[in-house]
């Protein structure tokens, strides 16, 4: 298998350090471990609450993942070094998003695990928003095993007020699956269909108040498990 550099021990640090913090101040719970692939090129998909949601993702996903942020946050070199060794890659916001597009390519032919939010921004009201065709070209032009994980929960993390139970985070891992190779370039609806159906894979793992959009029955994908079986995270 090929490997990109070779992983600093500031990421296993920092996946202790997550794990500890996360489990320590909340009630932190995680399903589906077995469904996360040994090896090879995985694009995890999944629903983005609040700026804990990458941390909570490399505290609890046993593969190193990588994450394309921003560029300005590697303005300062003391973050810009933090961020480099946590596996994450900048992008400039005011270029081509073919540059984001072949930046990911190349990870994913490297066999790296990137992690991609399909919705492009964090959600205002913490339900999921239509997903964006970018990920789907993106799962669909490097054939990689689309791994679905839903969050719950990190948008209350942390809670200081010791008069209730900790706040409770949910990581619920899904079945990876694929999405079909298309001959030629596929247009932008087809995209969105791909787009909307890797949306209903992490709908399916989500509580009825998370999934949004994606929470209509029109909108769930017929190879997802349905809304009736999202797990809340529990405590234990």
């Amino acid at each position: 298998m090929r490997r990109g550099k070779s992983v600093s021990l500031i990421y296993p640090m920092g996946k202790m350090l997550g794990r500890f913090c996360f489990g320590g101040f909340g009630k932190l719970n995680v399903t589906g471990l077995e469904c996360v692939p040994p090896f090879g090129p995985v694009i995890l998909i999944a629903n983005h609450l609040s700026i804990n949601d990458p941390p909570v993702l490399v505290a609890t996903i046993n593969r190193q993942l990588n994450f394309i942020a921003k560029q300005e946050l590697f303005r300062n070199p003391v973050s810009r070094a933090i961020l480099t060794r946590f596996g994450v890659h900048p992008f400039d916001r005011s270029g081509r998003a073919v540059d984001i597009i072949k930046l990911t390519l190349r990870l994913l032919a490297q066999d790296q695990t990137v992690v991609l939010f399909p919705e492009g921004t964090r959600s205002p009201n913490h339900t999921m928003q239509k997903g964006l065709p970018g990920a789907a070209y993106i799962a669909m032009k490097s054939q990689a095993t689309i791994l679905p994980v839903g969050l719950v929960g990190t948008e209350n993390f942390p809670s200081w007020r010791m008069a209730v139970p900790l706040c409770r985070i949910g990581v619920n891992i899904g079945q990876p699956f694929s999405l079909p190779l298309i001959e030629g370039r596929p247009s932008h609806e087809v995209l969105q269909s791909m787009a909307d159906m890797m949306m209903s894979r992490i709908a399916a793992l989500l509580p009825k108040k998370y999934q949004g959009v994606y929470g209509l029955p029109s909108a769930v994908d017929p190879g997802a498990a349905g809304p009736e079986d999202a797990r809340e995270p529990v405590t234990g």
